[in-house]
């Protein structure tokens, strides 16, 4: 392990050999970053109480940042318990691992459950109780869990069994439930896991990327195999990460087309909510709508004017970032006026059986505190609205059809429309790729072709979406908007990085089955020794990044080079084994 200090942060550099002992906090740092407690110092404001593990130094940005974000702000008046999330960027000089369990993780998990390598999560357990033994009347504090793990409902349901008993009994059991934690199995994509904390087991399934688009979630365990072993039940988590979208959406349904296509697009847009539960589990719905495509283009689930990225983001000097802002300050109505699409949601009001829906209204009328919910933009949809999924929603609503069959209809709905869109693009992409023969192990594989925009357009009128979505409307469009958005670049940047590591593999491949010896034998030296040094970098390189090929080709492609070295003089053997 190596310890890596920049701008005041100390961290655990992790070296993951093939067989090891784990090391204190290896397992606890597979999930989470840091525990930090944050409570309100009568001289300081908010300041960090206490974090685990003590080892773990956070630069002065980001304890700063934790602190404005894990309370709610005053205009939110939030009394009892309160939960919500937040993301912060890592400062500059985070070192991680480029290979290892880490690497292995992101490979395996689905891209929107990726390891974040830029940003952190907080998920916020806040608390605030009328209390007379304290000046300012109030108990406030929040217990904060930060992770580059996106696993809001696995962290969340963490936080409501642990926040409640640390409240009552402080450090102790914080540092018993984080030993606990370092106990629990890595997170493994693909795999049920068994995570056991205060006496309870929690039981969670991480999705692979193998998982079969719109898979059901874990469902509830036989209790009674359970009981007849005398353990509890497990608390079982259904998914990791999936909100209850038909929740979050609930006041702004029938815009559902208009949202998707704004976070397709990767278009700035500003949720202001009453409080930050709402604020976050909104902008982390609508960043997750468009799945199984990553959302690109930076988000903050929860946003205040003491963020360090505050001046950056309400600049009028330049046009709006492409990012997502959840905010409940009144004050940012001001400050986001010329923002191109703002969301004001209120409280959710009911309409005889139905939650009254906003309406679309002039940016211009944004101008007062006090201004009425609604989606304040003048963005025109490409799209028609699906009104069959509208109507199928309203009746479901009559009906008293539970939230988690309404959230299903509309996850499946927009993954559906995603799949729809992106089948085309997938379909041209794949046809970029060189044909399997024209690889040869005697020259470097073949380059992949040009993304060309007006050629892939040309290809919808016979393979575009019409061909899985009933949807009408200007197609075409938008995929030219889409082709100028973050996300358009982010989705080709990780095809183009997939394919040439495609084309590497089916490289090696060919080099194994080649006849070397037979060739070298009317080369030069010079040439011999530029084959060795390009093979050892491609054995070096297809190890490194834990290619998918077979072990027993790279021993073989090993032997064939070991045997081509002793070819070679004894001047130039002696210094290709040094080197």
């Amino acid at each position: 392990m190596e310890l890596l200090e920049t701008g005041g942060r100390a961290r655990r550099v992790k070296h993951y050999p093939a067989s090891r002992l784990a090391l204190p906090w290896d397992r606890f740092s597979a999930w989470l970053e840091c525990v930090c407690v944050v409570t309100f110092d009568l001289e300081l404001g908010q300041a960090i109480e206490l974090v685990y593990p003590h080892d773990v130094r956070l630069s002065e940005r980001e304890k700063t940042s934790i602190c404005y974000l894990s309370f709610p702000d005053s205009y939110s008046g939030c009394l009892g318990d309160t939960q919500f999330s937040f993301r912060i960027r890592q400062s500059v000089g985070h070192k991680l691992s480029m290979y290892g369990e880490e690497d292995k993780y992101n490979r395996d998990a689905p891209v929107v459950l990726q390891r974040d390598q830029a940003h952190y999560y907080g998920f916020v357990y806040f608390r605030q109780v009328k209390d007379s033994t304290v000046k300012r009347g109030y108990f406030q504090k929040s217990l904060v869990l930060i992770s580059r793990l996106p696993f809001v409902n696995l962290f969340h349901s963490l936080l409501q069994l642990v926040a409640p008993e640390y409240f009552e009994k402080l450090e102790p059991c914080l540092e018993a439930v984080c030993n606990e934690v370092d106990q629990w199995p890595a997170p493994v994509p693909g795999k049920t896991l068994s995570l056991p904390v205060m006496g309870v087991v929690i039981q969670v399934r991480i999705p692979s990327k193998n998982d079969k688009l719109g898979m059901s979630p874990l469902k509830q365990s036989n209790q009674e195999v359970w009981q007849k072993n005398l353990l509890p039940a497990p608390m079982v988590i259904p998914t990791v990460n999936e909100l209850d979208l038909f929740r979050c959406f609930q006041p702004i349904l029938i815009h559902i087309q208009m949202l998707w296509e704004l976070m397709l697009l990767g278009e700035p847009v500003i949720v202001m909510a009453t409080n930050p539960t709402v604020s976050s589990d909104t902008v982390l719905a609508l960043t997750s709508c468009i799945a199984p495509l990553r959302y690109c283009c930076d988000y903050r689930p929860y946003f205040t004017i003491h963020d360090t990225e505050f001046k950056e983001y309400t600049t009028r000097t330049q046009a709006p970032p492409n990012v997502v802002l959840g905010v409940t300050n009144p004050f940012f109505i001001k400050t986001f006026q010329h923002w191109p699409h703002i969301i004001r949601i209120g409280e959710v009001k009911m309409s005889g059986d139905l939650p009254k829906q906003i309406k679309v209204k002039k940016l211009m009328k944004l101008r007062t505190l006090d201004t009425k919910p609604g989606i304040y933009t003048s963005y025109k949809t490409f799209l028609y609205k699906d009104k069959a999924l509208i109507k199928r929603l309203l009746k479901g609503i009559q009906r008293k059809r539970p939230s988690e069959v309404q959230s299903a209809i509309l996850r499946r709905h927009l993954l559906e429309l995603t799949q729809s869109f992106i089948i085309p693009l997938e379909r041209y992409v794949a046809s970029l790729m060189p044909l399997q023969r024209t690889i040869t192990a005697w020259k470097n594989p073949p380059q992949i072709r040009a993304f060309i925009q007006e050629e892939f357009m040309k290809t919808l009128e016979y393979a575009g979406p019409q061909l899985t979505s009933v949807l009408k409307g200007d197609w075409l469009g938008l995929y030219r908007r889409f082709f100028k958005s973050p996300n358009f670049d982010g989705w080709f940047r990780m095809r183009y990085q997939e394919m040439c590591k495609k084309l590497e593999i089916l490289h090696l491949e060919v080099l194994c089955e080649a006849d070397l010896l037979m060739w070298v034998r009317e080369k030069s030296e010079v040439e011999i020794v530029d084959l060795v040094l390009k093979l050892r970098e491609k054995l070096i390189k297809a190890r490194v990044q834990q290619l998918p090929v077979r072990e027993e080709l790279l021993q073989k492609l090993d032997l064939y080079v070991e045997t081509v070295i002793s070819s070679l003089p004894d001047d130039l053997q002696m210094v290709l084994h040094r080197h």
